[in-house]
């Protein structure tokens, strides 16, 4: 009997599965991967429709509010146990222009919003005194939603069972720029290969969005010379944007 024919989505999502466990069964055997990277992946989960989300039925979800009453009480992962709050994002659903760190810290975790301690109000002046926008015009989230002990590192299995609501906040709002901010958000949207040192300040694609690594602010707090190539990405997103770009900020 003919086996019935695959709706395209349906066979994406095949392929796709099957690709991973290719390429998962290779690096176990210390083989070389097929010539495709995790970030041209990543680019084909976002940009097909349907594909990436459907594992976890967010494909319908078509406002941020509904997509947080989705997320619900979330346990989907092991960060449940230890946080104060679920981090969801902050902002207008009509940005034009979208941050996403790596996950929320203690004082993120404490009051519920994103980027509200001493790395959040550097952020801010970025934002408000360098960009000359209100914080409230752009939107701003995380890889993950829920602060990882210590402030670690989120682990692959946690970036894996959040990833899909951040990539449906991101198709929901569709701005003009994505700016990821640091080494883990950088790898989460465009592969492992990404290195934060090298490839932040340059140009890359994800959606058909034009997308902007930077330093997390974090990260500018500990190396205060970091904070003029910061400034020279930021200056390139605001172009982008086709704001004023003060060449003496």
């Amino acid at each position: 009997m003919e086996k019935a024919a695959l709706k395209p989505e349906q066979e994406l999502r095949e392929i796709f599965t099957h690709m991973k466990k290719l390429i998962k069964v290779q690096e176990e055997m210390g083989l070389e991967p097929p010539p495709i990277s995790a970030g041209a992946l990543k680019y084909l989960q976002f940009a097909t429709s349907g594909v990436q989300n459907t594992t976890t039925g967010v494909d319908h979800v078509t406002s941020l509010e509904a997509l947080r009453s989705y997320i619900g009480d979330c346990r989907r992962c092991r960060l449940h146990k230890g946080r104060n709050h679920l981090v969801f994002g902050e902002g207008s659903a009509q940005a034009e222009l979208v941050f996403i760190g790596e996950g929320p810290g203690r004082e993120e975790d404490l009051v519920g919003k994103p980027f509200v301690g001493e790395a959040g109000r550097l952020l801010t002046k970025i934002i408000e005194n360098g960009m000359r926008l209100d914080r409230k015009a752009v939107y701003i989230c995380n890889v993950v939603k829920c602060r990882p002990p210590n402030n670690r590192d989120p682990e692959r299995d946690e970036i894996e069972t959040c990833i899909p609501f951040l990539e449906q906040q991101l198709r929901i709002i569709k701005p003009k720029v994505f700016c990821t901010l640091g080494r883990v958000a950088g790898q989460a949207l465009l592969g492992k290969s990404f290195k934060i040192t090298s490839d932040r300040g340059k140009w890359y694609n994800f959606g058909d969005i034009p997308l902007m690594p930077t330093y997390h602010p974090a990260y500018l707090l500990r190396n205060l010379s970091a904070k003029h190539q910061v400034w020279k990405d930021i200056q390139k997103v605001m172009s982008q944007m086709g704001l004023e770009v003060k060449r003496n900020g």
